[in-house]
């Protein structure tokens, strides 16, 4: 046995400090106790192959080591502070009253061995919480994920079965084609993977392997349906009518999980203007209190630097609990397809397509390869546009060298601050070049070319659901598959129509309509329109009068434009929250740097004496200098626009790269104002 934990070539030593710790877990747990048995469970629907008891074991291992070495630190900090005299042990006293002055003394020489022994204690126990808690949280974390997918693949699979029962396929071969679509429905097709596996290579009967799958499952709305699928197999009853109720009632559960999914970003959208306001107030009450020279510079630098990127990072992983992104690549396998599709499906920068399946027999192939190089290099070239389309992260190689070259020059040139001083004296400046000049150089390029290709996505699945049902009605006519691919791309417009028309010339030329369908999915790569191609390729496959397989693929396209648009609604609102905080936040730190710090400065310096407000820095004896607050009040809203930006992104879209157009409007805005109050 292996223990299925990410040990990397410590493998046999986890093996190893599980047998030596086994001891320890037949002492602390029960073999058939409630934690056991709950681990066992989260083990199975997690699919990690451990015997509990192993895994527990090396929980207690990994536990014991880093409780041992947090022990040993914490015990050395204990006696190093009193060593060197940062605590003073006459300082530590419970106040208890010693009836004589002999046990007085005793108590005060333990003081020391007492605080060491706590000290390794607490910062032990902190360790082994953590190496085995993190442990044992693996496999929650694990099947947690799972059951996200599962649910969110869930109605797509359950469309996608009801097809090939229409396709006229029994249950059996229902069971191996969800098997087989592991590059479509993930997680689902995973969990039906186990069943066809114990049906076919260890002699179980289906009936028990559905039954059991049913009970290891992390998803209750899974396992549910497998229940009731079950009872239909032993009942001899309607498949198909089974799968279209299932597929039916489980599009209304998806449609209505994503709204409760929408009210709970809009929940955190209300949370945000609270907490992104916290940091806010903090800097006022610094502020005044360092005017009255009551407070250490250092809790403003802090604020600004450490506090605002904590509450940003927070509310992103707090966000990203609940976000619901489209799972999958969108990228469809080619297996069962000819050596053509297995090539081009592999094609991009480093492998050159068909070419490649010949390269070694003939002299002739290999050259030809060199020359697919230099073709491919030229057309990238000849239209770069087009590539960083299609590829938006590659700007970066450009972009981010261009940044570096720049704030290299103005350094070389002497335009760029090097100094605090430097900073200090010039803030909107200094900033400029130091991050406002890299940041458009790398974020607008990238911005604007994820944007055209997400339009080009949207271009594609825009239309999908109303050309899925031109393909039904086409198809119900007594047209074939092909014939009414043609029919829809001549009476149609747009891009689809277009691709449409490419299938169907591919066809006229000796590729399969499969083949054509898959490499028209995986140009695209989008998961909504994969898991449309698969449904409809694995149909047409047993009949070319699939009219209800289209029906279906059509009402499962528009309840995704039905949550889509719900969606877009719903996270429009939070992003104006978002930013209208933002802009909030802004307009009270320029008016706190226009009409106040100035004027409390010269005030200030008036009590004084008279003069300029003194001193380098802030605070000290209320003296305050208005350029290093400047400097911080425009770090500060530069960091929240950053911040602000990419919440935004990822609540609109489910991805930190949509972020970046807000963040570079949210960076000008801050510029703009501070070029004029600054």
């Amino acid at each position: 046995m292996s223990l299925d934990v990410d040990a990397g070539d410590g493998g046999v030593d986890a093996n190893v400090l599980a047998e030596l710790c086994y001891p320890v877990f037949e002492l602390l747990f029960d073999d058939d106790g409630d934690f056991v048995g709950d681990v066992e469970r989260k083990l199975a629907e997690a699919r990690m192959p451990d015997q509990v008891e192993m895994y527990v074991s090396l929980a207690l291992a990994v536990g014991l080591l880093v409780g041992g070495a947090l022990w040993a630190f914490g015990t050395l900090v204990g006696y190093g502070a009193f060593s060197l005299g940062l605590i003073d042990p006459e300082a530590l006293s419970l106040g208890a009253p010693a009836p004589t002055p002999e046990i007085r003394t005793l108590l005060r020489s333990l003081v020391v061995p007492t605080a060491v022994l706590l000290s390794g204690l607490v910062f032990g126990s902190i360790g082994f919480a953590v190496g085995f808690g993190g442990v044992v949280a693996v496999p929650y974390s694990r099947a947690s994920s799972r059951k996200r997918e599962i649910n969110l693949l869930l109605a797509d699979s359950v469309s996608f079965m009801y097809a090939l029962s229409v396709g006229g396929l029994n249950q059996l071969e229902i069971l191996r084609a969800m098997a087989t679509a592991e590059d479509t429905y993930g997680e689902v097709s995973r969990e039906f993977q186990s069943i066809v596996n114990e049906t076919e290579y260890f002699g179980t009967d289906y009936r028990n392997a559905i039954r059991q799958q049913s009970m290891e499952t992390p998803s209750d709305e899974l396992s549910q349906f497998l229940a009731d699928m079950l009872s239909i197999v032993n009942s001899g009853g309607d498949m198909e009518g089974f799968l279209k109720d299932k597929k039916e009632k489980h599009l209304r559960t998806s449609k209505q999980e994503r709204e409760m999914t929408l009210e709970t970003l809009e929940l955190f959208g209300e949370m945000y203007m609270t907490l992104s306001l916290f940091p806010l107030l903090l800097i006022i009450i610094l502020v005044i209190m360092g005017m009255m020279g009551e407070a250490d510079d250092r809790l403003l630098y802090v604020t600004v630097y450490l506090l605002i990127p904590l509450v940003g990072v927070g509310f992103l992983v707090l966000v990203s609990t609940v976000k619901q992104d489209d799972p999958g690549d969108g990228y469809l396998q080619p297996d069962g397809g000819s050596e053509r599709l297995r090539q081009t499906s592999r094609e991009g920068l480093l492998h050159f397509g068909l070419v490649e399946a010949f390269v070694g027999s003939f002299g002739v192939f290999d050259r030809i390869r060199d020359r697919e190089g230099t073709h491919k290099t030229m057309e990238i070239l000849s239209a770069p546009h087009l590539f960083l389309r299609e590829n938006p992260l590659y700007t970066l190689a450009l972009s981010v060298p261009a940044a570096l070259a720049l704030v290299g020059i103005a350094v070389a040139s002497g335009s760029a601050p090097t100094t605090v001083d430097g900073w200090i004296a010039r803030p909107v400046w200094s900033a400029f070049v130091w991050l406002y000049v890299p940041a458009y150089v790398v974020m607008i390029p990238l911005g604007v070319f994820y944007e055209w290709h997400q339009r080009s996505r949207r271009a594609v699945t825009g239309k999908l659901s109303e050309t899925l049902r031109k393909l039904s009605s086409a198809n119900d006519t007594g047209q074939t598959l092909l014939e009414s691919v043609r029919t829809v791309s001549a009476t149609s417009t747009g891009k689809l129509a277009e691709e449409f028309e490419v299938i169907h010339a591919k066809v006229n030329y000796g590729m399969s309509l499969r083949d054509a369908l898959v490499e028209f999915n995986n140009s695209y790569a989008v998961p909504r329109l994969a898991r449309t191609v698969k449904l409809i390729t694995e149909a047409q496959e047993a009949s070319s009068q699939i009219t209800d397989v289209l029906t279906t693929a059509a009402q499962a396209s528009e309840n995704q434009d039905d949550i889509e648009r719900e969606r877009k609604s719903r996270t429009r609102m939070q992003v104006a929250i978002i930013v209208m905080t933002y802009v909030t936040l802004l307009g009270v730190m320029a008016i706190l740097q226009t009409q106040f710090i100035d004027v409390m400065g010269d005030l200030v310096a008036q009590s004084e004496g008279g003069g300029s407000a003194g001193g380098a820095g802030f605070g000290g004896g209320g003296s305050i200098d208005p350029e290093v607050l400047s400097l911080l009040f425009f770090h500060a809203v530069t960091i929240q626009a950053i911040l602000s930006g990419f919440i935004s992104g990822y609540i609109r879209d489910a991805e930190l790269i949509s972020g970046v157009k807000y963040a570079v409007i949210l960076m000008t805005l801050a510029l703009g104002v501070w070029i004029y109050v600054g």
